[in-house]
Order: C-alpha cells, then structure tokens, then sequence
C-alpha cells in the first residue's frame, strides 16, 4: 500500500502538471463567500458550500494521528521521519486534486437536486465497473465504523479520566444530536468546530515553539542531516538512518490525510461549484493544511522540546510510545499545556467520527439508497457506546482490510482516468 499510494502521488504530479504550484489559488478559492459561489452555480441551493465541504473533509482527516501519529514517526524512524511526512503531504496534494476532480465530474443529482458522486460513481460510471463501485462503497462503510468510529472514541477514553462506558455514552449523545440532522448538520457543525480546534492547537504548538526558540534552527538541521544519512550516524532515535525515517515518516504522511484512500472526494462531490477542477483546487487544500501544516508543526515541537529538554532521551533511543513524547512536550507549559493538548485529542477525534459518518452515509446511501441511514445512524451511536470497551490492537485488525480494499478500487480509477484529469486540468487553465 505505501508503493501504491506513493507512486499514484507521484505520478499524478506529473500528469497534472505540478499541480501544486496552484496552492496559493487554492488557498484563495477555499475562502470565497458562500454567496459568491452560488452566483458562480446560478443555484445557491443544493448541496453544501465550498468551505463547508473542506471542512467537512478535514473533520475526517485531522484525528488523533496528526498529534500522537507524528510522536510515533518520530520514536521509530528519528528526527528525519519529520522531513519525509512532509514531503509525502506535498504529493499528496496532486492524489486529493486528482479524486475529488473525478468524483466532482462524474456526480450525479438525486430527484431533490443534491448532488451524489464519490469514486463509486467515478467506477461505475468513469470506467464502467460496477463491482469495483461496490467493493469501494462496502468497504467504506465498513472502514467507517472502524478507523473513522471505533479508533476515534477509543483515543478519547484512553485520554479522559473517567470509566470508558461513560466516554462512550457521552460521545454517542453528542453525535447522536448531530447525525440524526443529516448531511447539512454535520457539515454545519464541522464548518465552526475544524478552524476552532486547530486553531487552539496551533496555538499550543505556538507557545511551545516559542519557548524552544533556540532550537528550532537546531531542531530543523537535525530533522534534514537524519532525513538523508545513508545509514545510522549516532546512537538514539538520531541515528535512525534514511531509510528507517524514510519508511516511518512515509507511512505518517501517506495515512494522516487519507490521501488516495477515496474518502475525501466523498465531501468534496457534496459541493456547490462551477468548475470541477474550480472545487478540486479547493479539496486539494485539505492534505496541506493537515500533512504541510498541522503534521509538520507536531514535528518541530517533538524535535525541539527533546534537543531543549531532553537531549539524553533523543540520544539514547528509550522505547517510548508517540503519544509520551507529545505528553512531554506539552507538559513543558506550566498548567496550560496537558489541558490543551487534552482538549485537542478529544474534539480532533471528535471532529474525526462527525466526517467519517458523513462519508459513511454517503457510501451506504448509493448501496442501498437514503432508507438504510436510520438503522446506520443507530448501529453508528451503538459503536461510539461499546467501542471503548474493545482491545485497540482489535479494532485496528478489523480497519485495516476494508481500508486497504477501500484504497485499491479508488487507485485503480485514478490511475486509468488520469488522462482525464490531466485534460480537466489544462482546459481549465487554458482559460485563465
């Protein structure tokens, strides 16, 4: 799965042209009024707004992995799995770009006028391939439940300080308040909580960053020579080697923004827009805020807190879980720095189950049409209930095949219709 994913990333950059010089335009079109676009649509309704559904699509991909994931890539691979996170985000934009085009130009409109469409859709109507559309939707429902349900709440009762059946009773009440409202609540929903949280935890980083300011200089040179040594230069986590943080950061990178995965394209075809590629670009934003942005600032601050405050534990190599270097980097902030981290696991997880459901919903609902959400909506609250009950080490068992069987359909439409969104690509620019 790492070569599969990261070779379509490299590869879509290529076909696309280097798309990811167009961030900056990203960036601006994510920001455009919702009025705007529905004057571009000649339609304000139907479907959700351009930023609602990036937010929406970022609910689903910054999760606890954005946090405690970057501790783990950084105790197994060193400093340098940092560096190579970062570069798989910058890829992974062109994958991102590249799906929600596809899903957005192959959508189709259900008789109330919202628009449906996903790499199901892309299969089945793109290529042709019915069964592939219904491996790809199966396994999204069933991959919902999993790493977008069962993981998220158990990180929340592994974090919170009360019994794991009243985590799970807490959160399902609360989610139980928002899915039952349909597709527009949860995006609604995501619109004000995905800015909120990250802003709060950036600022956290801030603070951190800040104090460690003599070693960020440091903390970067450290993170580059142990990205590219050839073979282990020292004892400890730095001396990891090129290859080691390589595979470490990688894996981070290539699974914190779901990139290639076909989840994301799921929000993005939800959308109100004039152009394909127009809300492509704007999808496309959602691996750089998540991988270039978030990701790469948890790095810098596991890295710097260990060079200022415990070079020892960085130059022994002490076998310490990713969540305990993120702990003690937060702990470094007197009073302040375990309640914010604490807050940013819960509502990143949170936010998580709110956009996995959304992507589950719209899987289930072109199996078996809008009938099934109900008895969803209930098994969904049952899971979040029991799930922090379960043995994690389980519950990742049971993700990671409707994942992995998730990914392969969506690559293989990628990959065969790349022509397509290299054709989508350059008539749009062409005009510009």
């Amino acid at each position: 799965m790492l070569l599969l994913l990261f070779g379509t990333h490299l590869f879509l950059t290529w076909k696309t042209g280097l798309i990811q010089r167009k961030l900056p335009l990203a960036i601006r079109l994510s920001l455009t009024p919702d009025a705007a676009v529905g004057a571009e649509t000649g339609n304000g309704d139907g479907g959700l707004s351009p930023f609602a559904s990036l937010t929406t699509a970022l609910a689903s991909s910054l999760g606890v992995g954005n946090i405690v994931g970057m501790g783990t890539a950084v105790a197994l691979g060193g400093p340098g799995a940092v560096f190579w996170c970062w570069i798989t985000g910058f890829f992974g934009i062109a994958t991102t770009y590249g799906e929600a085009l596809l899903s957005l130009k192959f959508r189709v409109y259900t008789p109330d006028g919202q628009p449906a469409g996903g790499p199901m859709y892309v299969l089945e109507y793109g290529l042709r391939r019915k069964f592939a559309a219904v491996l790809f939707a199966v396994c999204g429902v069933l991959a919902s439940f999993g790493i977008g349900c069962a993981v998220q709440v158990h990180a929340m009762a592994d974090t919170l300080p009360v019994p794991p059946i009243i985590t799970g009773l807490a959160v399902g009440l609360l989610t139980c308040f928002v899915i039952f409202g349909g597709n527009q609540a949860i995006s609604r929903v995501c619109e004000k909580l995905v800015p909120f949280m990250t802003l709060f935890y950036l600022l956290g980083c801030l603070m951190i960053l800040v104090a460690n300011r003599a070693f960020l200089l440091p903390a970067c040179r450290l993170i580059l020579k142990c990205a590219f040594a050839p073979r282990a230069v020292s004892g400890g986590m730095a001396g990891s080697g090129l290859l080691l943080a390589a595979r470490y950061g990688v894996a981070r990178g290539l699974f914190t923004n779901e990139a290639g995965m076909g989840s994301a394209p799921l929000a993005a075809a939800a959308a109100r827009c004039s152009d394909p590629v127009r809300q492509a670009l704007v999808a496309s934003t959602a691996t750089f805020w998540d991988t270039l942005v978030v990701c790469l600032i948890t790095g810098l601050v596991i890295v710097s807190h260990l060079l200022a405050r415990e070079p020892a534990l960085l130059a022994s190599g002490v076998a310490l879980s990713g969540s305990s270097f993120t702990w003690r980097a937060f702990s470094a902030i007197p009073c302040l720095g375990q309640p914010v981290l604490l807050f940013s696991i819960v509502t990143f997880a949170y936010a998580t189950i709110l956009g996995w459901s959304f992507y589950g919903e719209r899987c289930l609902t072109y199996l078996f049409g809008p009938k099934a959400l109900f008895p969803y909506r209930l098994c969904w609250i049952f899971t979040l209930v029991f799930a922090p009950m379960l043995e994690l080490p389980m519950i990742f068992e049971i993700s990671d095949l409707p994942n992995a069987l998730m990914a392969l359909p969506n690559l293989l439409g990628l990959l065969l219709l790349a022509d397509v969104i290299r054709d989508e690509t350059r008539i749009y620019f062409s005009g510009k």
